[in-house]
């Protein structure tokens, strides 16, 4: 089999909308030819080029620099990369970052209003608060390195932090928060470890409201 072949295989498993990275054909291609990785990428660049240029994968899109996906026409035009995807991948997955911000509110049922903006804590970022442009999501850094243990308290926690500043308008803010902690599991020992190791004593007071009025002490 040629790689031009085995590249092509590769892509017939692809569904419409999914991304397709370049870097992943590559890998499999290193693996399966035992050739080095450049020589790899090198090979997958050759084929995409070609196949973009012929008739063989005619709804194969480019999106960017090492990412593809194929579309497919509807009476509303051609479907898109699944940007939902786009974001797990580059911000969430594996166990890397959470989301967080009003629409966690407005999700817990805290508040009526829906964001304009989604908002990512992840590893990945660096630095201060930021605007990923082409997914259209805030991305910062979070408060502790995320891990797959962490990674929810930390979302209840970024939820008590900013409820100063939130458009809260739930009669019972503190019992929904109460009742989302119980059904998540969430442990008050360990919150209030978290809290008072990485958040303001703020966040611990909201801790305590929600200990005492939601009922998860």
């Amino acid at each position: 089999m040629t790689y031009t072949e085995f590249i092509s295989k590769q892509l017939a498993e692809y569904n419409v909308g999914q991304p397709i990275y370049t870097r992943d054909i590559s890998k499999k291609l290193a693996s399966t030819y035992e050739i080095p990785p450049k020589e790899a990428s090198a090979a997958v660049a050759v084929v995409f080029k070609r196949v973009m240029s012929n008739t063989v994968f005619p709804n194969l899109r480019f999106y960017q620099n090492g990412i593809y996906y194929f579309t497919a026409v509807t009476p509303f035009g051609e479907i898109g990369i699944n940007k939902e995807q786009l974001i797990a991948d580059k911000y969430l997955l594996p166990n890397e970052g959470y989301e967080t911000g009003f629409t966690v509110l407005h999700r817990i049922g805290l508040t009526t209003q829906l964001p304009k903006e989604r908002c990512i804590a992840t590893n990945r970022a660096t630095g201060s608060i930021r605007m990923d442009k082409r997914l259209n999501v805030l991305v910062r850094p979070p408060k502790a390195r995320v891990t797959e243990s962490n990674k929810v308290y930390l979302q209840f926690l970024d939820v008590l932090d900013i409820m100063e500043n939130a458009p809260v308008d739930a009669e019972r803010p503190y019992e929904l928060l109460g009742k989302y902690a119980e059904q998540m599991g969430l442990k008050y020992e360990y919150l209030l470890a978290l809290a008072d190791r990485y958040y303001t004593r703020k966040t611990i007071a909201e801790l305590a409201h929600t200990a005492s009025e939601g009922g998860i002490l």
